[in-house]
This record gives C-alpha cells, structure tokens and sequence, in this order.
C-alpha cells in the first residue's frame, strides 16, 4: 500500500444529517476515504451504515453536510449519476432481472449498439473480460435466476467493477459466499486496491475487517463513533465500539433439554434438480439442529422440501409419530411448520406495506370474525412483535423497506412465531445482522427450545452452528453426508463430511 498524507482523500463526507418521518437516521455522520485503501463501515443495525452510503450514491439526498469527492463538493442526482462519476454500489439486497442473462444485467442501460442495434457479441466478449479479470467462472449468456445467491452477488461486484469506479462501496459482500468463495472476493478487492481504487467494505465480520481493511469507521445510533487504523484494533475494541458496552459472551449460555422425537424425516427426496436426495434425520422437542454444506449443497432446499413449497418425489415426514404431508405453504403452517426465507428482500418482506402488514400477515386468520379484521387484536400483536424482537421503528405504520435488514429479519421471525410454530425452519437467520441483534436472536433461539419447540437452523457461518446447535447435519450435494454433535465435533470434521459427494 502506498503511502498516502493524512489529507489525502478521495472522498470526505462530513456533518451529514439524515431525518426520516420519527427517526434521525443519521446525527453529523462523517467519513473519510484515504484512495488505494479499503475502508471498513461498522456499527449495529440501524447505527446508519446504508443509509449513509445511500445519501453517497444519489438514493437519498441528505438534509445537511458536505460529500466531497476529489476536492469537489458533490450530489449526485440519483445511482445513475454516481455511477457516470466514478462510484459503484454493490447492495446487499440483489436486485436484479431474474429471468433475463447474466451479461444483460451487467449492461442494463448502457448495452454496447452498432449502427443503433445491441450488439450482443461486444456485450459478450465484454462480459468475458472483466469475468477473466475477476477470474469468475460464470457464462455471460446464463439466464442469472439460475444461479446460486452466492454466483449473482460476485456479478454484481463484476457490475461495479465495469464502471471503472475509483470509489466502490460494498455492503455486506460476503453474507453468502463460503470460505473459498471469500478468498477470491479478496483476491478482487487487493487487485482493485493496487490500482488505486478506494473501498467502502461494510460487514458485521470481524474476522473479515481486520484482515481486509486499512482504516475502519464506527457508527452508532446515526452518528460518526471512532475511525482508526485497522492494525491498532481487536475484535473486543470494534464491539465494545459498537454497542457502547463490552460483549463478553459472543453466543449466549445453553439451557435446553432435547426430549422425545418431534419430527422424523424418513428418505425425502425433492421432484425437481436441484433437490435433496434421500434424506432421513430426526428433530427432538427442545433441539437446536444445525445444517452445514457448501453453496450448492442444497440445504435451502432441504429446508424448501419440508415447507412444502418445493414438492417432493419420496419420502415421509411424522410429526409427534403422524404423518404430515405439507402441500404446500398454507398446508405447513397450518400443520405447525415456520420457514424464515434465505432471501430477506425477494421472499420475505413486503417491502411497500407497514411493518403491521408484514407482522401479520401469516396469521391473518387469527384476525378475522368472518366479516372484518380486527384492527385491535393486530395492533397488540405487532406491538409484541416490536417489543420482544427488539425492532427499531418510529411506529407500527412504517414501511418496512425503510429498516435496516437487521431489523427487517426480526419482523419476519416475530411474524412466524405469532403462528405458534412447533418446527421453526430458519434459513441463514442471521445474514447481514450486528453483534448485537445476532446474540438476540440467538437467545430467542434458545428460548424457543427451552418450550420445546423444534428448530432447524441453516447458516454458512460454522462458529454460528458450533455455538448455539446440538447436532449439525452435514449436506453435501443434495446428500446426507452426516450427523455430529455439536460439542463434540470440529469446522474441519464438518469440512470432510461437506465435501463428501463433491
């Protein structure tokens, strides 16, 4: 890394105030971008991270401060504005044309044309470019909702890349990639930091940021906390900068007891590739199972398979010794079955209703006399879903799309429990959440079992399923490739067993 004088900077966002209808999202907020050097974004949800990046990127204008970019005061009318100037935003939220190409995608709106017409072969040989420079083996002419969560986020980090941006803000870029997948985005990262591209990297990741960053900012509550070198920092220090405590306990103590069988999965195996094959395990009232593998390991459809919204060819399912058969999502629910989607913003939220709407909703008949729905009864019941969630609003009628995905997840999982889940499937539950919300939600976690619930937990992140699981089930292409417990075992056990049918 290049030496760079302290008032070197490519970027200087200083006093910036934003005010949304009962909130101060942002409070004199301040950053400042040294070029060259990744600059890690950190603070609990809701602390104004995003935010703060959208008033950048020309999402939100902000209501006081100054954006300066290369010496020159800036504001930039809108993401197509910013980008035209040099600065790239990778969302953590996808947002792309599922059902149109890879290559399509990367060039919306600005498609290379000859003579007036597209031109797909420079759009192709373009796409392969920047994909051999990134080294990401992807075919430009794929339809992209084929590919894996993990696939469409390095594609839209090559979409930022294709801008030549010398300012690249990325939000939570690793919340879906395995181990190996975030070795090569960090391969990425230093081949764009040697040529002078300046970094906004934010993650909840500690590991992550003080091996990647130069200099990291702390936000808390909206406002500009702390910004140091990263070299001088420990995980301990980043939290206790955060939370405005110290965080002793990364997972909290467990005190569930495991007892009878609840459910048992005999041989289930899903209609459609890519599914799970042949799976047989059972969940005890009280148990916390974990489920490990690598992207692609088809563990979101495991869990898809036993909602009943992906069908399946075989097997059966018995819950309390019954058989259940779940035909689809109304049929889980009303057979005691919750699923918490992987995909926060595509499957789980209802981005332009209240956050009253979207607490409610998968219990709306709980709310019905037959002829109107009773406005009182779900106003206590959201007021339940903020209070014991934790969830940071102004008030029940916010939209929720204007939360911070951190808080967004605690709506959906208070949602599901107002149904009253026996068997709570969660799927990556805590992606994209703080330090903080994480160990909440693992409590709840833990609470649901203490009353003898059942609960599956899918998650990428193996300290997360070391610490708060009982037994782990391995998948590995579609395949059981084993069950460990939890205490017992270790992340390069469950590595071998992962990669078992690969």
């Amino acid at each position: 890394m290049k030496a760079v004088s302290e008032e070197n900077y490519v970027l200087e966002m200083t006093d910036i105030e934003k005010q949304f209808p009962g909130v101060k999202a942002l409070d004199h907020a301040m950053l400042k971008l040294r070029p060259g050097t990744v600059h890690a974004l950190m603070g609990e949800n809701g602390a104004g991270k995003s935010t703060l990046m959208k008033c950048l990127f020309g999402i939100y204008k902000q209501d006081g401060g100054r954006i300066v970019i290369d010496g020159q005061e800036t504001s930039f009318s809108g993401p197509k504005n910013a980008l035209d100037n040099g600065v790239a935003m990778v969302h953590q939220e996808l947002n792309q044309v599922l059902k149109r190409s890879v290559m399509e995608n990367i060039w919306l709106g600005r498609f290379p044309k000859h003579y007036g017409l597209i031109s797909h072969k420079e759009m192709y040989q373009e796409t392969q470019k920047v994909f051999e420079e990134l080294e990401i083996p992807v075919n430009p002419r794929t339809i992209i909702g084929k590919l894996s969560v993990s696939q469409r986020q390095m594609v839209e980090i090559a979409k930022a890349v294709s801008y030549n941006a010398k300012i690249l803000v990325l939000d939570e870029p690793t919340s879906s990639l395995t181990q190996e997948e975030v070795e090569h985005l960090f391969r990425i990262i230093n081949k764009l930091r040697d040529k002078g591209v300046a970094m906004v990297y934010i993650s909840h990741k500690m590991e992550e940021i003080l091996r990647i960053s130069d200099d990291v900012t702390i936000m808390r509550d909206g406002k500009w906390i702390a910004t140091e070198r990263a070299e001088g920092l420990t995980t301990d220090k980043i939290i206790k900068l955060m939370v405005g405590r110290d965080l002793t306990e990364r997972f909290p103590p467990k005190n569930n007891n495991p007892s009878e069988v609840l459910l048992d999965v005999k041989n289930l195996t899903g209609k459609y590739m890519p599914s799970c094959i042949d799976v047989s395990f059972q969940l005890r009232k009280g148990e916390i199972l974990g489920v490990a593998g690598l992207v692609g390991s088809r563990r979101t459809e495991l869990l898809e398979t036993i909602f009943g919204i992906a069908h399946h060819e075989s097997g059966e399912m018995y819950m309390h010794g019954k058989q259940v058969v779940n035909k689809d999502a109304k049929t889980a629910i009303k057979n005691g079955f919750a699923l918490l989607t992987e995909e926060r913003r595509a499957t789980g939220i209802f981005g332009g209703m209240s956050i009253r709407f979207n607490s409610v909703i998968a219990n709306i008949k709980n709310y019905s006399n037959g002829f109107w729905l009773s406005n009182g009864k779900m106003k206590d019941d959201t007021k339940w879903v903020i209070d014991s969630m934790r969830v940071k609003t102004p008030s029940q009628k916010t939209h929720i799309r204007s939360l911070s995905g951190g808080n967004q997840q605690k709506v959906i999982l208070g949602r599901w429990l107002l149904t009253k889940p026996e068997v709570l499937l969660l799927d990556e539950p805590t992606r994209g959440i703080d330090v903080g919300a994480k160990y909440e939600i693992y409590q709840l976690i833990i609470d649901l079992a203490h009353e003898d619930k059942g609960v599956i937990v899918v998650s990428s992140e193996m300290p997360e399923l070391l610490g708060i699981c009982d037994r782990i089930l391995v998948m590995s292409n579609g395949h059981l490739a084993g069950i460990v417990d939890a205490k017992q075992t270790s992340q390069e056990e469950i590595m071998r067993l992962a990669a078992k049918f690969v």
